[in-house]
């Protein structure tokens, strides 16, 4: 494997995000209703903090690739197929490209993530529990 020139953590999202059908909180919404999996990857104090989304799962970042590689020895129930819309959430929208990005690269080529992450979902008046 050679080695790449070097970019930035900006360059890199912009890289990864214009392979992404990044989505808005009221289509996360409805994308939800209509079966795809919402996987909030936010660490456990922004969730104490801020509540959880209703139905959504949740994984860590860093077990996310493989709770939800449908092939994996520790998949989680949900991760059905590689046709499965995934929409990915974490506080801003910021880490949730790369995730969604990395997803990709496991074959889940619905995968994506919410634009503004769970901050936008909250402002935009959507369920929260807790």
């Amino acid at each position: 494997m050679g080695v790449s020139e070097p970019v930035s953590i900006d360059e890199l999202l912009e890289t990864v995000r214009s392979g992404l059908d990044r989505i808005g909180p009221q289509e996360a919404f409805a994308a939800a209703a209509h079966g795809a999996l919402l996987v909030d990857i936010r660490y456990a104090a922004l969730r104490e903090r801020d509540g959880l989304i209703p139905g959504a799962l949740v994984v860590e970042r860093n077990e996310l690739e493989w709770r939800l590689d449908p092939r994996g020895s520790h998949r989680a129930p949900q991760a059905t197929g590689h046709d499965l819309r995934t929409v990915v959430i974490c506080n801003e929208g910021y880490a949730s490209s790369l995730a969604a990005a990395s997803l990709r690269q496991l074959g889940l080529y619905r995968a994506t993530d919410l634009i503004g992450g769970f901050q936008a979902w909250r402002a935009a008046g959507l369920p929260v529990d807790g």
